[in-house]
């Protein structure tokens, strides 16, 4: 049964609205038929304290939209829309009330043509002192999670950068009583881009105009134990029956993440819906070198009910009370490490979009290697087999004496 929901205190609710925001042009793009995008961060201009960021995607033929929330668990709405007039609308008043249903809306309803939502809802923590296997679930003595719902989130106008397009939701435990988040914060630090191209830092994951990246941060939280181990609890949201796609893909180019060829990636239906991707790979230290890397393990997902999960309004709002929800959970690093410990600090990031997501080409340090390896002896066949005929040619100039 589901327990009834906490109070959202300190929060007063204006009227509907509608967003209002920033708007930057955006390079081509070809996801849902389109080649060009203009992006938007847009964030309610009559809220007091705002606790949400919509990411708009404006094409000829279509919008996409990205909402990111911080009321109860962090979540992100995605929608598409058949329309590049679509708007996002919010009755804050239905979206803060015990009954949310319906507080949000993209409209027109008839334009969208695909919806889906990720909710991160925990944040876990296990103690690997005494365990060897790095394959073993879980990965250590689990200490009690820390719900997500129960952080307390920054202003997101305090973080909002109109020229990297980029928002910070920084949040701590509303009730700490160990005081392990005394100095340290979780930050989820959303992006969007204007063209297609790779962040400097790694895992210098692709984006087009068409997604958003996340970036999860933990920062000099105080662990519970000498070799801590962390990890992250996501739930999908969608009116399929069924989970998600969880697919992985391999390569033989690892230049833009040393040491990593493979990408995990979760696939909403058949092609184009939506799509989330990442390297498996986190770092303990913020510059992100081979050396702080750390393994990502993710759980294979399973189905789940409603009531075990805490409430997000924007997920109610948009979708109503009834929903599919699937869960999986990413474990962080091994006890071997390197790990958490080192440095006090973890991060992972991931692609969000929707169409068909991208794929990595092959480098132009490979191809050059390639060319190098594959023409070397393409050459000496080539000389071979000019020297076998030029030495016939000569050999046959001489005529037999008899």
């Amino acid at each position: 049964m589901c327990g009834s929901e906490e109070p959202r205190r300190g929060l007063s609710a204006p009227g509907p609205t509608l967003l209002l925001g920033l708007l930057l042009s955006a390079a081509p793009s070809g996801v849902l038929g389109e080649e060009t995008r203009q992006v938007s961060l847009e964030v309610s201009p009559d809220w007091p304290v705002p606790h949400l960021l919509h990411i708009r995607a404006v094409g000829t033929n279509s919008t996409l939209h990205y909402v990111w929330s911080s009321l109860g668990p962090p979540a992100v709405l995605l929608v598409a829309t058949n329309t590049p007039n679509s708007t996002l609308s919010i009755d804050w008043v239905r979206l803060l009330s015990s009954e949310p249903d319906g507080g949000l809306m993209v409209l027109p309803k008839d334009s969208i043509q695909f919806s889906s939502a990720l909710v991160f809802t925990r944040l876990f923590e296990f103690d690997s002192t005494n365990t060897s296997d790095t394959a073993e679930k879980p990965p250590g003595k689990p200490y009690t999670p820390y719900s997500l719902a129960n952080f307390s989130w920054s202003n997101i106008t305090d973080s909002l950068d109109p020229a990297t397009l980029s928002a910070t939701f920084r949040g701590h435990p509303t009730h700490d009583p160990t005081r392990a988040f005394a100095n340290g914060s979780l930050a989820l630090r959303v992006q969007a881009f204007s063209r297609t191209s790779r962040p400097a830092q790694p895992p210098r994951l692709l984006h087009t105009a068409d997604t958003c990246q996340l970036e999860v941060a933990l920062v000099g939280a105080s662990p519970r134990g000498n070799r801590s181990l962390f990890g992250l609890e996501v739930a999908t949201v969608g009116q399929r029956p069924d989970c998600p796609s969880a697919q992985k893909r391999y390569s033989i180019d690892d230049e833009y993440t040393p040491a990593i060829f493979q990408m995990d990636q979760l696939l909403w239906g058949p092609l184009p819906s939506g799509f989330a991707q990442w390297r498996p790979v986190a770092f303990s230290q913020k510059q992100g070198g081979r050396d702080s890397a750390m393994h990502c393990q993710a759980s294979p997902l399973y189905p789940t009910l409603a009531c075990l999960l805490p409430k997000s309004p924007i997920i109610q709002g948009f979708f109503g009370s009834w929903n599919n929800f699937c869960v999986f959970n990413l474990t962080f690093g091994a006890s071997t490490g390197p790990g958490y410990w080192d440095q006090h600090y973890l991060s992972w990031s991931m692609v969000l979009g929707m169409g068909s997501p991208p794929v990595d080409a092959l480098s132009p340090l490979v191809l050059s290697i390639m060319a190098v390896a594959l023409g070397g002896p393409g050459l000496m066949l080539l000389a071979g087999g000019l020297f076998l005929l030029l030495g016939h040619k000569r050999h046959s100039e001489y005529q037999p004496i008899n």
